[in-house]
Parts: structure tokens; C-alpha cells; sequence
């Protein structure tokens, strides 16, 4: 099976700072794959490289095929990748219902502005795909409350469902249940398997109990390059990932 997404040699550069190196990564349609590592082990970079909101240094990215390396983020959530962000990305002051209207216009009508609304000739469209993201995050209730006003929770699942309203063929999420109560943690964990039956998944998560228990594979980078890849078991007895990660802890304690 071709993959979905590939990353041939992809690198970063901050100045001198190379936040991601030569990385090689493959994903099939489908897919549900955990990317981990310490802090500062380029996760987050190599997210934004893959959604277009920083442009690559070295190397090439493909989706299904086609060579998007230089294609615009806002192009590539038309083509079928949206990104939630680590850190809820939402207009404090629109509605939820709003805020998704938003993304949804931006997938059916490309780059916007909120004034396009009055010119847009697919609202029916656009209000259809923002209530169907809703729905499925079980958020409809919320629809007209200002996104200010959300719970930490709320506000993590709102920038999911901004994502959704995209219709897109992947999904990165970047550490989705973080700063979320064990509650919030458990029925986002069961949205993301949810999600995972209908679309590509790369996630980037700390949880390690949840990285295990949900992904079919895991990368692991350290220092902006792979270290590993492989499945949770494979991931979880492998030496260089307890070095690299947990500082040399036991795969038991990896797993505790």
C-alpha cells in the first residue's frame, strides 16, 4: 500500500538550531501513528512542517503522491491535512459555531477572510460541514457560546472539531489532552479511536499509557531526528527509546 504521507530527508532550521534532521517517515491510509519524544525533540516542528505553517529547510513531503513541500498551508487544508493545535487556536470572542463556520469556509472556498460570508454563494455548504464537526464532538449544545467562556476542556475539543470541519484525510493532533481532567482525558481518547477509523491520525502525545493503548505505530525522535519506529511493543523493549526518553528506565516502568 502506497503511503498516504512521506517525508524524504526532511529537515528545519532555526539559524543554527536544526530542530529537525533528515527525517525519513511513512504513513499508511488509516493509520493511527503516535509521535514522541523529550521535550525539544522536534515533535511540534515536525507537525508544523507537515501542515505548512513553517516551510521546510531541506527535503520533500508528499501527500498521496504529490510533492507539497512548497505548497501553502492553507492550500494543504484544502488538499486534505489539518493540524489542532497544542494550544487551543480559537477566536476568544466568536461563537463556537462560528469559530468552525470559519475552517469550514476555508476548506470550501480556500484562503478567506471573516468579511467573505456576505460574498460566499455555499454558506449551506460551509453550515453543514461546521454542525456535522460539532455533532461529532459533542459540542452542538455549545454552538452560540462565546469560545472565551469554554472550559480548558472545551476549548481542546473545539480547535478538534475546527480540524474537522475541514474534511480532512489526515488529522495531527498535537498533544490533545493536555492540561485536561482524567475525565476530559478519557472521552478525548475515546474520540481519537473514534476518528482513527475514519481518517489517517498522527498524534503527538506525553501520555505514554494512552500512546500505547491507541496507536498501531510510534515514531520516536530525539534531538530532531527518528530514533525508532515501530509498533507500541517494539517501541515500548526498545533500549535506545528507554535511554533516549526515560533516562534508562525499565520497559516496566515505561509502561507504569
Amino acid at each position: 500500500m502506497e503511503p498516504i504521507l512521506q517525508t524524504t530527508g526532511l529537515g528545519k532550521s532555526f539559524g543554527r538550531f536544526a530542530a529537525n534532521v533528515d527525517i525519513d517517515f511513512a504513513v499508511a491510509p488509516g493509520e493511527l501513528r503516535a509521535v514522541i519524544g523529550p521535550n525539544g525533540a522536534g515533535k511540534t516542528t515536525f507537525f508544523n512542517l507537515i501542515a505548512g505553517t513553517v516551510p521546510a529547510t531541506t527535503g520533500t513531503i508528499r501527500f498521496k503522491g504529490q510533492n507539497i513541500t512548497r505548497t501553502a498551508g492553507t492550500h494543504r487544508v484544502h488538499l486534505g491535512i489539518a493540524k489542532a493545535f497544542q494550544t487551543a487556536n480559537v477566536y476568544v470572542d466568536q461563537s463556537v459555531l462560528q469559530n468552525c463556520r470559519l475552517a469550514a469556509l476555508a476548506h470550501v472556498q480556500g484562503a478567506f477572510a471573516p468579511q467573505f460570508f456576505r460574498r460566499s454563494t455555499r454558506l449551506g455548504q460551509v453550515d453543514a460541514l461546521a454542525c456535522a464537526a460539532l455533532a461529532r464532538l459533542e459540542l452542538d449544545n455549545l454552538a452560540e457560546v462565546r469560545c472565551g467562556d469554554l472550559s480548558h476542556g472545551d476549548k481542546k475539543l473545539l480547535d478538534i472539531a475546527i480540524a474537522l470541519a475541514t474534511e480532512p484525510e489526515i488529522l495531527l493532533l498535537d498533544e490533545p489532552v493536555a492540561g485536561m481532567s482524567r475525565d476530559e482525558a478519557r472521552k478525548t481518547e475515546i474520540l481519537v479511536r473514534r476518528l482513527a477509523s475514519e481518517m489517517t491520525v498522527l498524534i503527538i502525545e506525553h501520555d505514554i499509557d494512552l500512546v500505547m493503548g491507541i496507536s498501531d505505530s510510534i515514531t520516536v525522535l530525539h534531538q530532531g531526528r527518528v530514533l525508532a519506529t515501530g509498533t507500541p511493543t517494539a517501541i515500548r523493549e526498545n533500549p535506545a527509546v528507554q535511554e533516549a526518553y526515560l533516562g534508562g528506565h525499565s520497559a516496566a516502568e515505561m509502561h507504569a
